[in-house]
């Protein structure tokens, strides 16, 4: 099955092209601010993507997934969109799970305090997984900043060692977008945006066996 990789469109998803597909994945910072009325243009475009499937997941940018309640989530998630928060779906036998937490920066959607209390999120991560978007990467694996600063999660890197899965997407440093394969793990930063939130990169695709 072959995914289209991207994350991290900051609201300008309208002006990116994708080529259309077997499932398309988003790995959060949809928005800029997280307003209501900007979540809900980037859901009326990902729902008419030409894809079979359609998975996102939220990131620190995305405020409206966090302050609002989960049935107020769900009434405006359109029906050939899946959203995964700490949730995972078997797809055609591929199982893919979602989590928008990353590290604490200036008090962001979905930041979790390094070690207890991110580990709790790590630790809902099946065992069994092929597909693990996260919003933030982990750390040491494109994961540095523009002063090239290492920030990911080292929390996750742990996880990560034993879970093992086929393949880690993930976005939120964008100066980082890239590939990597390290121990049989495909790591994908899509970010589509760079550090001036000019669009500068193209989506990454992937295929992966079930």
């Amino acid at each position: 099955m072959h995914f289209t990789c991207i994350s991290d469109t900051h609201g300008k998803h309208r002006d990116l092209k994708l080529p259309g597909g077997e499932v398309l994945l988003h790995a959060g910072d949809c928005t800029n601010v997280g307003r209501r009325a900007g979540v809900i243009d980037f859901l009326d475009w990902f729902s008419e993507q030409n894809y079979e499937h359609k998975i996102f997941i939220a990131g620190n940018h995305d405020y409206f997934f966090e302050r609002y309640s989960p049935e107020e989530v769900a009434a405006i998630i359109p029906d050939n969109v899946i959203y995964l928060n700490d949730s995972g779906i078997d797809l055609n036998g591929i199982k893919i799970w979602g989590s928008p937490v990353s590290p604490w920066f200036y008090d962001w959607a979905f930041n979790r305090r390094r070690g207890k209390e991110i580990q709790q999120h790590w630790d809902l991560i099946p065992t069994d997984t092929d597909i693990l978007i996260t919003h933030g990467p982990p750390f040491g694996i494109l994961d540095k900043t523009a002063a090239g600063l290492p920030v990911g999660c080292e929390d996750l890197t742990k996880t990560l060692e034993k879970i093992k899965p086929k393949v880690h997407l993930f976005g939120h440093i964008h100066e980082a977008q890239g590939e990597r394969k390290i121990d049989g793990t495909h790591y994908i930063n899509a970010s589509i945006l760079d550090e001036r939130y000019f669009m500068s990169n193209a989506p990454i695709g992937v295929t992966v066996d079930g």
